[in-house]
C-alpha cells in the first residue's frame, strides 16, 4: 500500500444528517403536506371505501370458497394425483381470483386518483 492519505467518502445523506447533529436541531424536521387537503380528504375517502370493498370482497372469496368445500364434502373424497380436489381448488382456484381482485383495486385506486382534480397551478401551496 501506498503512504497517501486516507480519504472519508459519505453519501450526501449521511452529511446532512451530520450537519444537522453539529448545528444542534433536534428531532425530525416537518412532513411536507398536501397543496390542496380538502382534495386529498377526498381522495383518501374515497379510496378508503374502495379498499373497504375489496377487503369484503377478499373475504366472501376465501371464506366462501372454504365454507363451500366445507359444506359440500363430496370433493374431499375425490383425488387427483395423490392430491384432495379441495387442495386443488383451494390452490389453483382462489390465487387467480385474488390477483384479479388485486388488480382491479389498483385500477380503481388510480381511477378514484385521476377523477378527483388536481388545483390550478396558480392556486397550490
Amino acid at each position: 500500500m501506498s503512504g497517501g492519505r486516507r480519504v472519508k467518502v459519505t453519501s450526501p445523506q449521511t452529511r446532512i444528517a451530520l450537519a444537522r447533529r453539529s448545528r444542534g436541531v433536534r428531532g425530525s424536521l416537518p412532513l411536507p403536506g398536501p397543496a390542496d387537503p380538502q382534495r386529498a380528504a377526498r381522495v383518501f375517502r374515497e379510496q378508503r371505501r374502495a379498499a373497504l370493498r375489496t377487503v369484503a370482497l377478499l373475504g366472501l372469496v376465501l371464506f366462501g370458497t372454504s365454507g363451500l368445500l366445507a359444506a359440500a364434502p363430496a370433493p374431499a373424497d375425490l383425488t387427483v394425483s395423490g392430491l384432495p380436489l379441495s387442495w386443488l381448488v383451494l390452490m389453483s382456484a382462489t390465487y387467480p381470483v385474488l390477483l384479479v381482485i388485486a388488480a382491479l383495486h389498483v385500477r380503481t385506486a388510480e381511477r378514484i386518483d385521476a377523477r378527483v382534480p388536481d388545483p390550478p397551478a396558480g392556486e397550490r401551496g
